[in-house]
């Protein structure tokens, strides 16, 4: 008889890099695994196949100890038996940024190439929820499935469809993305370790199998059943092989085959006869209890989140642009440094990382990773800065004196922008080289005048400019054709207001000597400040009343809104674990609600007025010794009886400061506070009164749209959500989003005023999960710093203009001194200009390849737009391309000169253009 059902046996390993032990002692153990693979491979035929968890990084790190055994590791890829990608790593899909999930799939297929071929596989084991746009991202990869073990809710076989959008009937489903793209979905219903340990042995495989035969039967919607053959850092089942010629025996009806996941799909798309459920959109286990999200990892270790976001965006936002302007003026692009740079950065994305739910050394470990790849970073910032002001023509600015003193400033966002900025200016320099004493040279640069002098732009208009003297200071060149050159200077600090600077541009201002010095301090004169009294602060636009509490209101102007009780700070107990978080049972929350507030003018200048507030609480220390007993004794979370002590208080002290410049249509808010506490969370409250029953929150490519109530199977009183860049509440005519640096969680009040909770810090003790694993250092005690932007707008209609605002504010200005000279360059410019009303600009970089410029947008609408794109000077071909760079549609433009280029983005469609310039060839 025909066997009916076909059992795929998959071996695996799901290799967390560091967890419950530093990276290093988990790196001994991959190395021994691997050589056992390789060893079993050589020694056994009949050891067919593995997956190396669909990330190459496991390559480097194997041979890193290993080079010796490299050729047998190729020839068993080669070969097909040892299968990888198509990751680099495998990443937290919802706390790294959108770039950074598609440089992990690039760089992935890059290291993949030179073995031979990354799997097609999109792998998604353990991922602690996934984002909604992952179809159209596998399916711009060219992967047409998704396999994954969290956030969809698996009904069993009840011969219906399940009609719920997060849950299936099946481990098969059908995943359909906010575009419309679909993958076929494979939940591992029964995990990632349902055919673990198979046993060899008869009596033991006969209970086995009746056992696992079932279970997967209980899901799987064809005769094909998935069996994954590993676990967490589980060594290779050697005697695989046996274990499976066991079961034959004992199952003869059945075939069992040490199979692939390329094979196992091929068998399921054959066998499949029915209909399978559609799940769209994010898998959050939007659908469960809310017990066992792991959603708070979002919080946990705040730090690693804000140095994430400061090294993604550093890379993505202003290296990779800025160097790709300097590559059209003739430098080379630096790919080496970026693959090495994003390497570094994405050794902290794995979810035990960038989660912040290992042990303490881990933690420890990732701020030298992103400390290196922020440097390199910092230094490719630095050179194509020196490469694109060295060709801006600064002539106009003689007019005022061969010592004026030009600066260029650059915003690589991808709208115009205006802002507050500052540059440390050189006024003059004396080199070691001169010959001079240092006395002699301190003595010359400390009687350096400094008055005089004017801030303009280059139509020469006086700029209004705060000058702060830094008095002398040190500094030194490192010339590329010279020894370092040192020198003394002396130093000033100018900020100021630049005024409509281009996107992906720049604008040059100068200060300068001359006649109409005077005009700056009457250009201030003639501004009105924006602070009235002591508490309030409008700039025409936006209104800003401080309470005694230091709470605030906000009148929008243009929209006719007013929010109210804005920037409350809320302190709570927190008696759960890196994972999750916990409030005690009965416990009522301690705020600065009502509570008298120290209130101060921190700054009032002609460009922005800022109000310091100062609280401070009494909290209690620590959690008591209850909650200290339950974790030793590893209660679970949700059952424990703890709470914090009523006997040791310490004080929270916390400093706001909220700023309102000339014209901006947002308020920035800044904390900084000292945590002398453990075991709580403190989040910053802004209650929107909004009629409103959904939400929209930036995560990857998409602005996702999430219901404010959860689910009616949602029993944890917590219902903390991921964000990326912003939160937004809205209604028709108006709405409030809050943005943010990387602070990752929210949660969307159920208070009856649509409350938006940030998330600033959650103090805890240990690890959590499957054991008992201290780590007092994420109790994150010491100073801390938060920066939010609240931006008002009207409602949906407005609220693609407020999200740009907040993806400004993940760019940093840069700014650039340079010298009198002529340039190709005019003193404004930029790389080239685009439109689309309900686009969002997301990168500008060089294919590795092909050497051309590829430019990518997402739609945040749910509506088709027009991207209508300006190419830069000397594209000759522009045409449709997708994540891995490769082109994937129409010709857009094709010529001899730079001109434009129209393209149809579908609603929520993600959108890459390849330009090829001059003769493309690869630098």
């Amino acid at each position: 008889m025909a066997p009916t059902k076909t059992a795929h046996i998959i071996s695996h390993t799901h290799w967390d890099r560091e967890w419950y032990l530093p990276y290093e002692k988990h790196h001994v153990r991959l190395i021994a695994l691997m050589d056992t693979l390789l060893d079993t491979m050589a020694r056994d035929a009949g050891y067919r196949s593995f997956f190396l968890d669909g990330q190459t990084i496991i390559l480097e790190d194997y041979l890193q100890i290993r080079p010796d055994r490299k050729e047998e590791l190729e020839a068993l890829i080669r070969e097909g038996r040892i299968v990888i990608g198509p990751w680099y790593i495998l990443q937290d899909a919802f706390l790294t940024s959108s770039e950074a999930n598609v440089r992990n799939m690039q760089i992935g297929h890059r290291d993949a190439k030179a073995y031979g071929q990354a799997a097609k596989i999109g792998y998604f084991p353990d991922t602690f929820g996934i984002m909604g746009q992952t179809p159209q991202l596998m399916r711009q990869a060219g992967i047409d499935n998704a396999f994954f073990g969290r956030g969809v809710k698996p009904t069993g076989f009840n011969n219906t469809v399940a009609d719920s959008e997060y849950e299936s009937s099946f481990s098969e489903l059908i995943w359909e993305g906010p575009d419309g793209s679909q993958v076929l979905g494979i939940l591992f219903a029964n995990w990632y370790s349902n055919g673990n340990e198979v046993p060899v042995d008869e009596e033991e495989a006969r209970e086995y199998w009746a056992r696992k035969l079932a279970d997967a039967e209980k899901y799987a919607s064809t005769g094909e059943l998935l069996y994954m053959n590993g676990c967490d850092h589980q060594p290779i089942q050697t005697d695989l092989p046996l274990a499976i010629e066991t079961a034959k025996k004992l199952h003869p009806d059945i075939e069992f085959l040490h199979s692939s996941f390329e094979s196992y799909l091929d068998k399921v798309r054959a066998s499949l006869s029915g209909e399978l459920s559609i799940v769209r959109g994010e898998l959050r286990s939007q659908r469960t209890d809310g017990w066992s999200t792991l959603v708070n990892t979002a919080s946990a270790r705040v730090y690693l989140k804000q140095l994430n976001q400061l090294g993604q965006a550093l890379l993505e936002r202003t290296a990779e642009p800025l160097a790709a302007m300097a590559h059209m003026l003739g430098k080379p692009y630096p790919h080496h440094l970026f693959v090495y740079a994003w390497k570094t950065l994405m050794q902290n994305h794995p979810h035990d990382s960038i989660c912040g739910c290992s042990v303490d050394e881990v933690h420890r470990e990732m701020i030298t990773r992103f400390d290196k790849s922020r440097h390199v970073a910092e230094t490719i910032v630095d050179d194509s800065l020196q490469t694109i002001v060295s060709s801006i023509d600064t002539e106009v600015f003689a007019a005022y004196g061969r010592d004026a003193l030009p600066v260029a400033v650059f915003n690589t966002s991808g709208w115009e922008r205006t802002g507050v900025v500052s540059v440390e200016l050189d006024v003059s320099r004396i080199y070691y080289r001169d010959g001079l004493t240092l006395p002699e040279m301190n003595a010359r640069m400390e009687s350096i005048l400094l008055g005089n002098r004017v801030l303009r732009n280059e139509r020469g208009e006086p700029v209004a400019c705060e000058v702060e003297d830094l008095g002398l200071q040190f500094g030194y060149d490192l010339p590329d054709d010279r020894f370092r050159q040192p020198y003394m200077c002396r130093r000033v600090k100018l900020t100021f207001q630049a005024v409509s600077v281009p996107a992906l541009g720049w604008r040059t201002y100068a200060w300068a000597q001359g006649e109409g010095a005077a005009e700056g301090e009457a250009l201030a004169d003639n501004q009105s400040s924006l602070l009235i009294g002591e508490k309030v602060l409008d700039n025409g636009r936006i209104r800003i009343e401080i309470a005694e509490d230091g709470s605030f209101m906000l009148e929008d102007k243009a929209s006719g809104r007013t929010y109210r009780d804005l920037l409350v700070f809320e302190d709570t107990g927190d008696i759960g674990n890196e994972y999750m978080y916990r409030q005690p049972d009965g416990e009522q929350a301690i705020t600065t609600k009502g509570k008298k507030a120290v209130i101060r003018i921190a700054e009032n200048t002609v460009f922005r007025a800022a109000v310091e507030i100062e609280h401070e609480l009494l909290v209690p220390a620590e959690g008591d010794a209850v909650f200290e007993r339950e974790k030793r004794e590893a209660v679970y979370y949700p059952e424990r009886l703890g709470a914090r002590t009523g006997e040791a208080f310490v004080p929270l002290k916390i400093k706001a400061l909220v700023s309102l410049e000339r014209g901006a249509r947002g308020v920035s808010v800044e904390v900084v506070l000292r945590n002398e506490a453990k075991d709580h969370r403190i989040r910053a409250l802004f209650p929107t009164d909004l009629d409103a029953a959904h939400h929209y929150a930036d995560s990857v490519f998409e602005a996702a749209r999430r219901d404010n109530e959860p689910s009616s199977e949602w029993r944890n009183p917590s219902n903390c959500q991921h964000q990326q860049a912003f939160v937004d509440v809205c209604e028709q005519n108006a709405g409030l989003t809050i943005a943010n640096l990387g602070l990752n969680e929210y949660e969307l009040l159920r208070d009856g005023r649509n409350t938006a909770a940030v998330t600033l810090l959650r103090a805890v003790g240990e690890l959590g999960d499957w054991g008992v694993f201290p780590t007092p250092e994420a109790q994150c005690l010491g100073e801390h710093r938060f920066v939010m932007q609240l931006l008002p707008h009207d409602g949906e209609r407005g609220r693609f203009q407020a999200y740009a605002k907040a993806y400004q504010l993940q760019t940093e200005w840069k700014l650039q001194p340079t010298g009198i000279h002529g340039g190709e360059l005019q003193p404004t410019g930029a790389a080239l200009a685009w439109s689309g009303e309900t686009l969002a600009f997301s990168s500008m970089k060089l294919a590795e390849e092909s050497g051309d410029l590829m430019l990518r947008w997402f739609n945040m609408g749910g509506s088709s737009q027009e991207l209508e794109v300006q190419l830069p000077e000397g594209t000759v071909e522009a045409y449709e391309s997708d994540i891995l760079e490769q082109r994937s549609g129409e010709m857009l433009q094709a010529g001899t000169a730079a001109g434009s280029a129209m393209l149809t983005t579908r609603p929520y469609g993600i959108v890459t253009v390849g330009c090829r310039i001059g003769s493309g060839d690869t630098p």
